[in-house]
């Protein structure tokens, strides 16, 4: 059973609540979105087929016991689940960032789902299935990424439809969009609204050139 890969590469983990751990990334070849600010373009079709052994071999060489599974969009392929099944099968924490338009109950229940809600300057609000939002197990994450006002509002409208126990249970993460938005903006409004979620900045871009492929 093969899937069509990007890159697999060994990395500081720069996003979700497991920010700034040793990570290995496996980053999935295809996305059905095309967001306005995104940085992985590079995705959408380059990359090579390798049979989960493989995969997974290449993983375990590594000797790093948390790995994520990436894109694209992960769920593009209907192999995705079995190589997550795999890999909790071989002891590796496993968490999946997800670009929230495909239904993550499909993915075994261990696995960490990072579930990107996508706002207006994204382009792509028509995309999300915000059933997502009922599929969350207690230890997935939430994700909006913020350019503007009008997103950080929606982010706000789409927190307001949830369970309000939700950033209680479940990490919530407004990420400035790279370039776009400027991190203190986005802090003093989730201070004067006192939010209850968490400021997210994408460390590998703080370490590295944002520019930057394979970390």
């Amino acid at each position: 059973m093969a899937l069509k890969v990007n890159e697999i590469f060994y990395s500081i983990q720069g996003e979700s609540s497991y920010s700034g751990r040793p990570c290995v990334f496996i980053r999935l070849t295809g996305c059905n979105l095309r967001c306005s600010y995104c940085d992985t373009q590079y995705a959408y079709t380059e990359g090579e087929a390798l049979e989960i052994d493989d995969i997974v071999g290449r993983v375990a060489s590594y000797q790093c016991p948390l790995v994520e599974v990436t894109g694209g969009e992960p769920l593009m392929q209907t192999e995705t689940p079995d190589l997550i099944y795999r890999l909790l099968a071989k002891g590796f924490k496993t968490l999946m960032e997800t670009n929230g338009s495909r239904d993550i109950s499909q993915v075994d229940d261990r696995c960490v789902k990072i579930v990107d809600v996508k706002c207006p300057c994204s382009g792509q609000t028509s995309h999300n299935d915000l059933r997502n939002l009922d599929r969350l197990t207690d230890h997935d994450e939430v994700k909006f990424v913020i350019a503007d006002r009008d997103d950080y509002e929606y982010a706000k409208q789409i927190l307001n439809l949830m369970d309000p126990n939700l950033c209680r249970k479940n990490p919530v993460h407004f990420s400035p969009a790279f370039g776009r938005m400027a991190p203190k903006t986005l802090a003093a409004w989730i201070l004067e609204d006192h939010l209850d979620v968490r400021l997210h900045l994408q460390v590998h871009k703080i370490i590295w050139s944002p520019d930057r492929r394979g970390v």
